[in-house]
């Protein structure tokens, strides 16, 4: 299969990379290429011919996107009609990865893949307007929802935590954030399976199980040896940021988990995630 691969610096495309080997994987990232430029990406479609399109790539920096939802809905929402258009224009099959923040939080239950989107921040809004062309203009589409992604290298919550913890020497963390963490490679490892089945459709795709940030935080502390460290708990309206994130967003896996396609535990992913960058010997 002839795969274009959006994002491929990013972490998540990084991931898929090894793990596409089996197929031919022509990747685009900035600065060479910006999905933005629609006549640009058309005419790269058109010369690769792709069966594929693989469409990691986004505008993640949830406050960036609160400061400048203009730039999150350019990049996030037309930024993917135009990898749409692409797919369409060269009859290619498109994943578009999404994210629980589709959602407003008021759920009492984990939400499934046909609940009704309704999201509270400009990075969900422009996420949702990335699905909104997918759905409109293709037939053969995935969009997989993921939540509380991190990975190896670069920005994310375990790392973080781990920071802060040495630096500080003590924490305070939200405990009415509550989803799924999800560590990036079990992601791919489903993704590349995902894409073999032919199944289009909407899928939630999070490593099992549910917990808050500062559950979360209490994890990464004791697994990392550093459960000496005092971590407070405190609400979201004591932890003043840009952006509002949905409060209970964990998601559902009842598509995928049809397929055969289930992630483990998040404390068995994290697990590993620590021992692999050298937080944990």
């Amino acid at each position: 299969m002839r795969i274009l691969l959006t994002g491929h610096k990013g972490q998540l495309g990084r991931t898929l990379l090894p793990l596409l080997s089996g197929h031919e994987v022509v990747g685009l990232d900035l600065p060479e290429h910006d999905i933005t430029d629609r006549q640009a990406l058309l005419a790269l479609a058109r010369e690769i011919r792709p069966d594929l399109i693989l469409h990691p790539a986004a505008f993640t920096d949830v406050d960036g996107c609160a400061r400048d939802p203009a730039l999150a809905y350019r990049v996030n929402g037309m930024g993917t009609q135009n990898v749409a258009l692409a797919a369409a224009a060269v009859d290619a099959e498109m994943l578009y990865v999404s994210t629980n923040e589709v959602f407003d939080g008021c759920a009492t239950m984990p939400y499934s893949e046909w609940a009704t989107t309704n999201p509270i921040n400009a990075y969900g809004r422009s996420k949702l307007a990335g699905e909104w062309y997918t759905q409109h203009l293709l037939t053969r589409f995935y969009i997989v929802r993921t939540a509380w992604l991190y990975a190896a290298g670069g920005r994310n919550f375990p790392h973080r935590i781990i920071q802060l913890a040495d630096e500080r020497g003590s924490l305070k963390v939200v405990t009415d954030e509550v989803a799924n963490p999800t560590y990036v490679v079990d992601l791919a490892h489903a993704l590349v399976t995902l894409i073999e089945t032919h199944a289009y459709g909407i899928y939630h795709l999070t490593n099992e199980g549910i917990t808050s940030r500062f559950e979360f935080a209490q994890e990464i502390l004791r697994l990392s040896g550093r459960t000496q460290v005092p971590l407070t708990p405190i609400t979201s309206a004591e932890f003043q940021r840009a952006s509002t994130p949905p409060r209970y967003a964990p998601l559902a896996n009842h598509a995928a988990a049809a397929l055969g396609i289930r992630l483990r535990p998040w404390q068995e992913a994290l697990a590993e995630f620590l021992h692999e960058t050298g937080y944990v010997e």
